[in-house]
C-alpha cells in the first residue's frame, strides 16, 4: 500500500498549525519587551482571532463533517471529525494559558493605577454611585426574560454577552436570561482621581437578584456564543445571482443564525444548568468553555481609548510616523519620477502618500485616459475613493474591480461600490467561482503620440489603515512590458478570462502556482547550489510542499518566513533537513509576500498577493510581479536580511512542528525596529507625511 504524505511525518494540520500561531501572539503578552497596553491588545486579538477561527474554519469543518462523504486531510491523516475533536482538545488548554496570561497582565495594570474592579471590592460611595447608574442607566434597558414553555430559550447571537441563571420562587424552578445590551459601554469608570472601572459583564452578574427579582437565584454565569459564519455553497438560500451585490447582503443577514461552535461560560456550573444550555443551544459539552478573562476582550480598546494621554504614551508602542521616501521629491510629479526609475513603498515603515499623490495627480491630469484597479479591502475613510470618484467626475474611465466576498468586510465593500457607481465609476464584482484577491492598479497615460502605462502592484491592500499596521511591499513601474501586461490582465478580467498568459506576470489560478513548481525544478537541478527565499503568511498547498521537500532532499538551501499557518514541517531528518522556517509576531503584522529563486545573474524575484495556500493558488485571482529593477531588488533583500537577523520577535519551527526561540549571544535586535530605523535614515529631511 502506497504512502501517504502525511505518513512521512513532515506536515501538519492547517487548523491545528493555526492554532499554535494564535498562541505565538497570546505570548507576546508575556514578552517583557512589549509595553503594557500593547499586551493587553495582544490578549484581546488572541480572543477576536479565536472568534473568526471558530465562526469561519471550525465552522467549514463541521459542514464538511456533516456531508456523506467524508475525506481525510492529506498532510495530517485526520478524518473532519478527528479534526474536530483535536480543535477542541488543544483550545481547551490554552483557555488556561489565556486565564493565566490575563491574571499577569491585570496585576501589571493595577501596579501602575490601572485598576479593574469587583463589586465587592468597591468603597461605600463608589458602590453608591454604581447603584445609581444601574438604576437610572441600565435597569431601564434591560429586558430579562424566563425561559419555560409559553418564554422559549432566545437566539444568541455571536459574541452576545448573556447572563443565564437557574433560579427559583416558592417551590418553582426555573432558568433566566439577560442580554447585556451593546449600547452600554463595555466598562464603567469610577468617579475620583485613580483609573477604576468595573466590567459591564460584572455590573450584570452582581445585580443579578434585582434583575430577576422577586427571584431567588440560585447560581448563575456570563455567557457567550460563537455561531458557525461559513455558508454551505449549495444550500438553497445561498444563490449569487446576476445582481451578486444582494445575494451579498441577503448572506449577511443569514449570517447572523447558524450553529453554535462554541460556547463560553464564566465560571464552573451544575451540571443541571449545563445540560440545559447543551440542550437549548444544540451543542454538546465538548463545545463548552470556561473563560474567566473578559467575554468581551476588546473592551481594552475602550479602556485605552479614554485613558490619559502621558500613560497611552508610557505604555504604547512609540507612535510611527511613516518616513516620506528619499528617492521621491514630493514637489514634482509622479508620474516623471516613476518614468525614470521603479519606485518600492515599504509600508508601514514608508508612507502610502506617494501612491495616493500619484492617485491624486492622475485624477486632475487630462492626459490620463483610464484608471483600473482592483480593491479587496478599503478603509473606512478611503481618500483612494475619494479620488477614483473625483477622476470620474473629470472624464476619465475609471473601472474598478470591487470583490464583495472579502470576508467580514462585505458590507463596508457594498457601501463603497454604491458611492463609486454614483460618481460614475464602472463598478464590476469579479467571479462567481474565485475570489479577486490581486492588488493591481494601472493608470494609462496619453504621452504625445505614445501611451504609457503606470502601474502599481503590491502585497497588500490599497488600504489606508492598514498601511499602517501591515508590513507590505508595493511596486510603482512605467516598465511597459509590465504595463501592457497590466492593461491584458484587466481585459482579460471583464471578460471573465482566466487562462491569459503574460510576458512578465504571474497570476492564479493559471500560471503562479506552476511557475514557482518550475523555478524550484530549476533550483533542484543546482543541487546544493540552489537557493530558495519565500516570506508568505501561510503556506497550505499540498503541490508547494511537496516540491519543496524534494528540494531539501536534492539539497538546496530553503529559508523561510511564514507568519501563521505552516503544514510544513522543517528539519525532519531525511525530509526536510534542509528546510528552516521562521515566523515573526510584532508591533505590526508581517504581510509582505516574496519569493526569491537563484542567485547572481540567476537570481528572480517576485512580490506576489499570494500565499502558498490552496485558495490562492488555485481558487482566487492573484498577481505577481517579478521585480526587474536591480536597485529595487537590493532594498527588498536588505530588508528581508533584516527580518531573518531578528532574535527577539522570531521564531524558529523545528521537527517538533512547534515554535522555539532563537538561541544567541547576540546583541537584542527586534526587526521591526531596526526596520523603522532604516526607512527614517532613508527619508527626506522634510518628511512629507499623510
Amino acid at each position: 500500500m502506497a504512502k501517504e504524505m502525511y505518513d512521512y511525518g513532515f506536515t501538519q494540520n492547517r487548523d491545528l498549525s493555526w492554532l499554535k500561531f494564535n498562541q505565538r501572539v497570546l505570548q507576546e503578552a508575556m514578552d517583557d519587551n512589549v509595553p503594557l497596553l500593547e499586551k493587553l491588545k495582544f490578549i484581546s486579538i488572541f480572543c477576536s482571532n479565536l472568534d473568526e477561527f471558530f465562526m469561519v474554519r471550525v465552522g467549514s469543518i463541521f459542514h464538511l463533517s456533516q456531508m456523506p462523504i467524508q475525506k481525510v486531510d492529506p498532510r495530517s491523516g485526520l478524518s473532519n471529525h478527528q479534526q474536530l475533536e483535536k480543535i477542541y482538545e488543544t483550545v481547551g488548554e490554552y483557555y488556561l494559558e489565556l486565564n493565566s496570561t490575563y491574571k499577569s497582565v491585570r496585576k501589571e495594570l493595577a501596579n501602575i493605577g490601572i485598576k479593574e474592579v469587583k463589586f465587592n471590592h468597591l468603597s461605600k460611595s463608589e458602590k453608591s454611585f454604581v447603584q445609581e447608574y444601574f438604576k437610572n442607566i441600565v435597569f431601564q434597558i434591560v429586558s430579562p426574560q424566563i425561559i419555560d414553555k409559553v418564554h422559549p430559550f432566545p437566539f444568541i447571537a455571536s459574541n452576545e454577552v448573556v447572563i443565564i441563571t437557574r433560579m427559583s420562587k416558592k417551590s418553582k424552578e426555573i432558568c433566566g436570561l439577560v442580554s447585556i445590551p451593546n449600547t452600554l459601554p463595555p466598562l464603567l469608570f469610577l468617579p475620583g482621581k485613580n483609573i477604576r472601572y468595573i466590567l459591564m459583564e460584572d455590573l450584570f452578574m452582581h445585580f443579578t437578584e434585582r434583575i430577576f427579582k422577586p427571584y431567588k437565584i440560585i447560581e448563575k454565569t456570563k455567557m457567550t456564543v460563537t455561531r458557525n459564519a461559513d455558508l454551505d455553497p449549495n444550500d438553497e438560500d445561498y444563490e449569487i445571482s446576476l445582481d451578486i451585490r444582494k445575494a451579498m447582503e441577503s448572506m449577511l443577514k443569514k449570517r447572523k443564525r447558524l450553529n453554535v461552535v462554541r460556547c463560553e461560560i464564566s465560571n464552573k456550573i451544575s451540571k443541571k444548568l449545563l445540560d440545559i444550555i447543551v440542550s437549548h443551544l444544540k451543542t454538546d459539552y465538548s463545545k463548552i468553555f470556561i473563560n474567566k478573562t473578559p467575554l468581551l476582550m476588546n473592551y481594552c480598546f475602550y479602556l485605552i481609548d479614554k485613558l490619559p494621554d502621558d500613560i497611552k504614551t508610557q505604555y504604547s508602542y512609540p507612535k510611527l510616523l511613516p518616513a516620506f521616501p528619499n528617492q521621491i521629491d514630493p514637489h514634482r510629479s509622479m508620474f516623471e519620477q516613476i518614468k525614470e526609475k521603479d519606485l518600492i513603498l515599504h509600508y508601514p515603515y514608508q508612507s502610502m502618500k506617494p501612491f495616493l499623490d500619484l492617485l491624486k495627480e492622475a485624477s486632475e491630469d487630462k492626459q490620463v485616459t483610464s484608471i483600473y484597479i482592483t480593491i479587496y479591502r478599503l478603509s473606512r475613510r478611503s481618500r483612494l475613493v475619494e479620488y477614483l470618484c473625483r477622476a470620474s467626475e473629470n472624464g476619465i474611465n475609471v473601472t474598478v474591480l470591487i470583490e464583495l466576498r472579502a470576508r467580514f468586510d462585505e458590507q463596508n465593500n457594498i457601501i463603497w461600490s454604491k458611492a463609486l457607481e454614483e460618481a460614475g465609476c464602472r463598478v464590476v464584482y469579479g467571479f462567481e467561482d474565485f475570489k479577486v484577491h490581486s492588488k493591481i492598479c494601472l493608470i494609462t497615460r496619453r504621452e504625445g503620440d505614445d501611451i504609457s502605462f503606470y502601474t502599481q502592484i503590491g502585497t497588500g491592500n490599497f488600504n489606508e489603515t492598514t498601511a499602517r499596521q501591515y508590513t507590505d511591499l508595493q511596486l510603482l513601474t512605467n516598465d511597459h512590458v509590465i504595463g501592457n501586461d497590466a492593461d491584458n490582465f484587466f481585459k482579460a478580467m471583464l471578460l471573465e478570462d482566466l487562462e491569459f498568459e503574460y510576458d512578465n506576470l504571474i497570476t492564479s489560478p493559471n500560471t503562479l502556482k506552476q511557475t514557482v513548481l518550475d523555478l524550484i525544478d530549476r533550483e533542484i537541478d543546482k543541487g546544493e547550489d540552489g537557493f530558495i527565499f519565500i516570506k508568505i503568511n501561510s503556506l497550505t498547498d499540498v503541490d508547494v510542499i511537496e516540491k519543496l521537500q524534494e528540494a531539501s532532499m536534492a539539497n538546496v538551501v530553503v529559508t523561510m518566513v511564514v507568519r501563521g499557518i505552516c503544514c510544513l514541517i522543517p528539519q525532519v531528518e531525511n525530509y526536510t533537513e534542509n528546510i528552516r522556517i521562521f515566523s515573526i509576531v510584532g508591533q505590526f503584522l508581517e504581510h509582505t509576500r516574496v519569493y526569491l529563486f537563484g542567485k547572481g545573474d540567476e537570481e528572480k524575484m517576485y512580490i506576489s498577493s499570494a500565499d502558498f495556500m490552496t485558495r490562492n493558488t488555485e481558487r482566487r485571482v492573484e498577481v505577481a510581479v517579478e521585480i526587474m529593477d536591480p536597485l529595487v531588488k537590493d532594498d527588498i533583500k536588505a530588508s528581508m536580511r533584516m527580518v531573518l537577523k531578528d532574535n527577539v520577535k522570531i521564531r524558529e519551527i523545528l521537527s517538533d512542528g512547534n515554535y522555539h526561540k532563537i538561541k544567541t549571544d547576540a546583541e537584542p535586535y527586534i526587526s521591526q525596529e531596526q526596520l523603522i530605523a532604516r526607512y527614517k535614515r532613508l527619508s527626506r529631511k522634510e518628511d512629507k507625511n499623510d
